[in-house]
């Protein structure tokens, strides 16, 4: 188990090297230019010294290769730089919009896991039965209807029948759990319909499979009860597949809340990506990347344990 970790662990090293070779040389040939966009924001005209001097400081002046080694540098020793724009450290950027991202992303997970695992399960066992079709029917619905839009018909619901709205500012969970649950359950609850309908889908694909294979077969014939067979032989083999999705899913939802951020007026990474990019901010957009791709390889390395626990042929292997 020791030798499966270090080789996982050894993968995610060329990984992230080549995440931030291609995302360092990706910004610099995309068109505009900061120190442009940053002086003249206002319409002010700037002489072409105080253009020099403001990428002397940033270090755009410097070779692409110079700048390369420094941020290669920096990484190494968890330096993430200083935003172009805002001059603060991108960790302390970073760090502020986190939590609430996290957040969501942990309670949207916790939802869909909970809704969709019996869901699916059900939706298995009674296959070509009216609960089937029921079900199947919701997880689509689920999968077409966009996050955003069931956002704004949450806030409109809340606004029209109850005459409420989310809080506007972020309290931490610690500091008054009422006000941060309040605020945060309404796009986690938006967010983990989407999430379960696809886990769901993933969940009854995924018995169904295993539920056709000789040991199933061989575990009845022993006599053994139908939720025996179910729970201990088909849902544990079943749960592969729908693991990589959930870790895959969660992943995603730290860097792809975009949209249903900016509807529950959110500050999270998503709105902080958004406004980087806006300001062709190559620092704290070099800075999001290399966080989003560390969580990717992170849970795929998670996954890969949690594959090692269930399936005992990959472990010793």
């Amino acid at each position: 188990m020791v030798t499966y970790l270090l080789k996982r662990l050894l993968l995610m090293i060329p990984t992230l090297l080549g995440v931030a070779l291609l995302v360092f040389f990706m910004l610099r040939v995309l068109p505009g230019d900061i120190v442009e966009i940053k002086l003249s924001a206002d319409g002010a005209v700037v002489s072409q010294q105080a253009l020099e001097a403001e990428r002397a400081r940033l270090g755009l002046d410097k070779p692409l290769a110079a700048q390369l080694g420094d941020w290669l540098v920096g990484l190494t020793t968890g330096d993430l730089g200083r935003s172009m724009w805002t001059n603060r450290p991108v960790y302390d950027e970073i760090a502020t919009r986190l939590p609430l991202t996290f957040q969501v992303a942990l309670m949207a997970t916790v939802i869909a896991v909970f809704v969709a695992l019996p869901m699916g399960t059900l939706s298995a066992l009674y296959r070509g039965s009216w609960l089937d079709y029921t079900l199947r029917i919701v997880t689509m619905a689920g999968l077409a209807v966009p996050s955003f839009w069931l956002g704004m018909l949450v806030i409109m619901m809340l606004l029209l029948w109850f005459d409420w709205l989310p809080p506007l500012g972020y309290k931490p969970f610690w500091e008054d759990p009422i006000a941060n649950i309040s605020l945060l359950i309404w796009p986690a609850l938006v967010i983990g319909i989407r999430y379960s309908a696809v886990v769901a889908r993933m969940m009854r694909s995924s018995i169904i499979e295993v539920m056709q294979e000789d040991y199933i077969r061989t575990a009845r014939a022993k006599g053994l009860f139908e939720r025996v067979v179910v729970a201990r032989h088909a849902m544990r083999n079943a749960m592969l597949p729908t693991i990589t999705v959930v870790g895959l899913e969660f992943a995603f939802l730290l860097g792809g809340l975009v949209v249903t951020e900016q509807v529950f007026n959110l500050n999270g990474i998503g709105r902080l990506f958004v406004q980087a990019a806006a300001n062709n901010d190559f620092t704290l957009i070099q800075g999001i990347v290399m966080l989003i791709a560390l969580i990717f390889v992170m849970i795929n390395l998670l996954i890969d344990v949690l594959y090692a626990l269930l399936d005992p042929r990959i472990r010793f292997q």
